[in-house]
C-alpha cells in the first residue's frame, strides 16, 4: 500500500472534505476493523491540530474496551453510560463537550484533556463502539468538527467488518 497524507488547507468544510477523501483512500480495499481503526486514528491525530488523543473504544461484553489510538496511555474499560464515551454509546448520539470538567461523571484518563468529541459507531443498527477525540484546549470542537468527524466515523464503519 502506498499512501501519503497531504496537508489540509482551505475552509474547515474543505479541510474535512479533503480529510474524508484521504481516509477513503487509506481504507480502500481493507476490511479489517482493527487495522482500519489504527490508520483512522493516526490520520485524524496527525492531520487535525489541537488534539492530544484520538482513538477507538469497541463494545465488548456490555462495556467499551480500548482499541487503537494515538496519544498517551488511556483508560482500558469504560462502562456503557459512564463518562463522555459511555454516554455517546448509551444514547447513540455524538457528544461535543466544551469543558469535560463540567461533564457529570467525566472519566479523566488524561488530566490534560479539556474538551472532547465522541461519535458513536453504529453498524447494522447496533452500537459497535465510539470514535473519541480529546483536546487540551477548552471548547476545541465546534459544529463543523462534529459534522466532519461524523462523516469520518461513517467512512470507517462502512469500510470495516465487525468481528
Amino acid at each position: 500500500m502506498s499512501f501519503t497524507a497531504t496537508p489540509l488547507s482551505g475552509s474547515p468544510d474543505e479541510q474535512y472534505r479533503d480529510l474524508a477523501g484521504q481516509l477513503a483512500g487509506l481504507l480502500h480495499g481493507e476490511r479489517d476493523m482493527i487495522a482500519n481503526a489504527a490508520n483512522t486514528a493516526a490520520l485524524i491525530f496527525t492531520q487535525l491540530p489541537g488534539l492530544n488523543w484520538t482513538g477507538f473504544y469497541f463494545v465488548r461484553g456490555g462495556e467499551l474496551v480500548l482499541g487503537p489510538f494515538q496519544g498517551k496511555p488511556a483508560c482500558i474499560r469504560i462502562p456503557i453510560g459512564k463518562g463522555v464515551c459511555g454516554t455517546a454509546a448509551a444514547t447513540r448520539t455524538t457528544q461535543c463537550i466544551a469543558d469535560v470538567h463540567a461533564f457529570p461523571g467525566h472519566i479523566a484518563c488524561d488530566a490534560d484533556s479539556r474538551s472532547e468529541l465522541v461519535v458513536p459507531l453504529i453498524k447494522d443498527g447496533q452500537v459497535i463502539g465510539v470514535l473519541d477525540l480529546d483536546s487540551p484546549l477548552p471548547d476545541r470542537f465546534q459544529a463543523i468538527d462534529q459534522t466532519g468527524i461524523e462523516v469520518l466515523a461513517a467512512l470507517f464503519t462502512e469500510a470495516s467488518d465487525t468481528p
